[in-house]
């Protein structure tokens, strides 16, 4: 299921962790986020992934289904699953959202810094954006975890 959210933003990371979410995308969270968005860390790059709860369910029952008993299988489900945060979310004047401090760690994300929001479909990416720039010039970036040999089971969710 796509919901058409597309484009990059440049954010600045508020003193307390949070961003606040363009209103271009009001509408179509407004039929998706359920009062919900996770938060979770991508399993190949230093970056999060931010889910409306309506997308996050389906991603969720997808991955469960797996079991855990492959080893390739099993890391991927600790970083999306084991990592996700839920956070209650009002769609409506401002749209902010706090990124655990967990999380802004993995991502390499600083208070009062920008940041890169980016609309993949049916989520966001939010990316340190030194990063960002990196990999949209092509370039490694320090902590990429790209996985070869991706079973089958995985390729088919669109995570």
């Amino acid at each position: 299921m796509t919901l058409g959210i597309y484009g990059s933003s440049t954010l600045t990371l508020d003193t307390k962790g949070r961003i606040v979410i363009p209103a271009r995308y009001r509408e179509l969270l407004r039929t998706s986020c359920e009062g919900e968005m996770i938060i979770t860390k991508d399993p190949q790059y230093p970056a999060l992934i931010i889910y409306p709860g309506k997308i996050w369910k389906e991603i969720a029952q997808k991955f469960e289904a797996l079991g855990g008993l492959n080893q390739k299988v099993r890391p991927i489900q600790w970083k999306i699953l084991g990592n996700a945060s839920v956070n209650e979310f009002e769609v409506g004047e401002r749209m902010t959202l706090l990124i655990p401090q967990i999380l802004r760690d993995f991502a390499n994300l600083a208070p009062k810094e920008h940041v890169a929001l980016v609309g993949m479909g049916s989520k966001f990416e939010l990316w340190n954006l030194d990063n960002w720039e990196k990999k949209q010039a092509g370039l490694q970036i320090s902590g990429e975890d790209l996985i070869d040999d991706l079973p089958i089971a995985l390729e088919e969710i669109p995570f």
